[in-house]
């Protein structure tokens, strides 16, 4: 009971942290805005290591230190796709290898299923693919390169649950610090290419806000604005973190096998959060298929609390 809902609770959260990170990506380049978050996610995180404690390894570090690589090329990958092919196609199929990467490994190492357990995963895999296709005008074609960068984009977050899943029980909240710190790194190196390489601002040229209505001019307004902007990226680097605590947390809940392909599974349930909180904040109408992907993963988050 408790890995699911630590899985599913860390799934809603990251969702909720790509709707912030979306929204501020609209007034500046996403990669900044993931470096930056990503800076500030190593806050909280250490203010939960000193509150919480943990017992800091090689083993801790050197698995949190993967999980840093290994997301922070799931994002920079993910970008690259998203900027060559359709998101329509390609955002799904991130979210399905980073469900189902984990759980291939988890079979190799010889973790058995129930048949009812393995029906849920695979209900919820269905449901990943409703939930995160979104309608795409942008015209963009598909394309064997976007594909391959998607797939290993999930691979990359895939990666992150296995590494978080090799840690040790007592390391707590310490490799996640080691892996945001990486990340934070290797995210803003990233940034700092970007920029050197086009020459231009960080921030695009738009003068609209996030929610589509034209800002007043003046100096307060644009104040307003930075300051709306710098709140929205600090909270997306918060609730990252916060998911991320979810998810080590669900991983270490018991001594359950079948727990790693439980949680890889209801991670990539992530775009859920997304798409609610955009129906709440932008209006967003959600489509007949993502409504059914949703009460598919309800339904399949509790078949596996039961099972």
């Amino acid at each position: 009971m408790l890995t699911v809902l630590f899985g599913l609770s860390g799934a809603v959260v990251y969702g909720f942290a790509d709707f912030l990170g979306g929204l501020a990506s609209r007034r500046v380049r996403p990669v900044t805005v993931a470096a930056v978050a990503a800076a500030v996610g190593i806050v909280p995180l250490l203010v939960g290591l000193a509150v919480l404690g943990g017992v800091p390894s090689w083993t801790g570090t050197l698995w949190g230190a993967v999980a840093g690589v290994s997301g922070g090329i799931g994002v920079l990958l993910l970008y690259a796709a998203l900027a060559i092919g359709p998101m329509s196609v390609l955002s799904p199929v991130t979210a399905v290898f980073a469900a189902v990467v984990p759980v291939v490994v988890a079979l190799l190492r010889g973790t058995v299923l129930s048949p009812l357990a393995t029906g849920a995963l695979v209900v919820a895999v269905v449901a990943v693919v409703l939930v995160a296709v979104v309608r795409d005008a942008s015209g963009a074609r598909l394309t064997a390169r976007g594909v391959v960068a998607a797939a290993v984009a999930g691979c990359g977050f895939g990666g992150i649950v296995l590494a978080y899943d090799m840690t040790p029980a007592d390391s707590g909240i310490a490799p996640l610090v080691v892996a945001r710190v990486l990340q934070a790194v290797l995210l803003g190196a990233a940034a700092l290419v970007v920029v050197l390489r086009t020459g231009g601002p960080v921030s695009g040229p738009t003068s609209a806000r996030p929610d589509g209505v034209a800002a007043a001019p003046g100096r307060r307004s644009g104040r307003a604005r930075s300051l709306r902007l710098l709140v929205t990226v600090a909270a997306c680097g918060v609730l990252d973190a916060m998911a991320n605590v979810c998810i080590q947390a669900a991983l270490h809940s018991g001594d359950d096998p079948a727990t790693l392909p439980v949680v890889s599974v209801l991670n990539a349930l992530y775009p859920i959060g997304t798409v609610v909180l955009a129906g709440i904040v932008l209006r967003e109408r959600l489509t007949g298929q993502q409504w059914t992907g949703i009460v598919l993963a309800f339904v399949a988050s509790v078949t596996l609390a039961l099972v």
